[in-house]
């Protein structure tokens, strides 16, 4: 496959990732935000999640909404990604299936309806978000039932899988900061139970452990549980099986990508709680995304050009 085609293929599926990141991390700041103002501030998904020349700030929440869905100077806004997802699927059609492609259109139509910022402002904000978030798990539905199983849907997975373990990542160092900054045990459990509800996780982790927020328990579920889909384990497991098809297809050579993806998936597998906690979670995160950019970058510096 030409890289330009499998490059475009990645990146399609990390924005669609990306966004459906960033939109879930919004409506659960929405709702803590409006229990406690004081512990779940907007300025840091501002600052964390956004790349903007010029200095924004502010703490109304309909004012942060806008600017992360439709500000077109913000590279990581929903209009921005959908933009770039739209382009990537568009120049690859012939790779992808119809159903798919329409989609991917059909979202973008939308979001670029000049009545849709109105409906922000009028409607209820977590109904609006939805509404996006919907969009982005029928992509991700339809690319599952409609695309065949070939070199397209493993490049595709490919980059869902890298941006999902970058995605968590961000998502717990940020929690993480909050955490330091408290040494109050049931508001460091708001910001354990705001991560999991960002994630998709708190559900999983009450049938599992009842209502109590452990921080290591929470630890062990964001990265190691092997059923929860977005545990860092589980991404990692689906990433190196997606690389493995395409290395059998010939459409990947194996340069040391397996060993890089081996190495890191057994890091996460076996390193104890003890062990995070000798060397420190953010050391710990800052290594597991240190190791998801070596091997992006692996991949990016055999095989495609830069395109983020």
């Amino acid at each position: 496959m030409l890289s330009r085609v499998a490059n475009n293929l990645i990146w399609l599926d990390r924005y669609m990732e990306r966004g459906n990141g960033i939109l879930s991390l919004l409506k659960v700041n929405f709702y803590a935000n409006q229990d406690s103002p004081e512990l779940f501030s907007w300025s840091p998904i501002i600052k964390n999640f956004t790349t903007y020349d010029n200095e924004f700030y502010t703490e109304d929440a309909i004012e942060c909404i806008d600017f992360m869905v439709f500000n077109t100077d913000n590279s990581n806004s929903i209009l921005n990604i959908v933009t770039k997802a739209r382009e990537n699927a568009r120049s690859v059609q012939e790779h992808i299936s119809r159903e798919l492609w329409l989609c991917i259109n059909n979202y973008y139509l939308y979001l670029i309806d000049e009545e849709l910022p109105k409906k922000l402002r009028e409607d209820d904000p977590v109904q609006f978000l939805e509404e996006l978030r919907k969009h982005h798990l029928i992509y991700f539905g339809t690319s599952d039932v409609t695309q065949e199983r070939g070199s397209s849907y493993y490049f595709m997975n490919v980059g869902k899988y890298l941006e999902r373990v970058v995605l968590i990542s961000d998502f717990t160092s940020l929690k993480l900061i909050d955490i330091g900054n408290t040494t109050d045990s049931l508001e460091k459990s708001f910001y354990w139970k705001n991560l999991l509800l960002s994630i998709g996780g708190y559900q999983l982790y009450l049938k599992t452990h009842k209502s109590t927020f452990n921080e290591e328990h929470v630890i062990r579920m964001v990265f190691q549980d092997k059923l929860f889909p977005r545990s860092v384990y589980y991404c990692i497991n689906k990433l190196s099986r997606h690389i493995e098809k395409l290395i059998e297809s010939n459409q990947l050579e194996k340069n040391n990508i397996e060993f890089l993806l081996g190495k890191l998936e057994s890091t996460i597998k076996y390193t104890t709680i003890e062990n995070i906690n000798q060397q420190g979670l953010h050391n710990f995160i800052n290594d597991i995304k240190e190791d998801i950019r070596n091997i992006s970058m692996n991949i990016n510096a055999v095989y495609f050009s830069q395109n983020n």
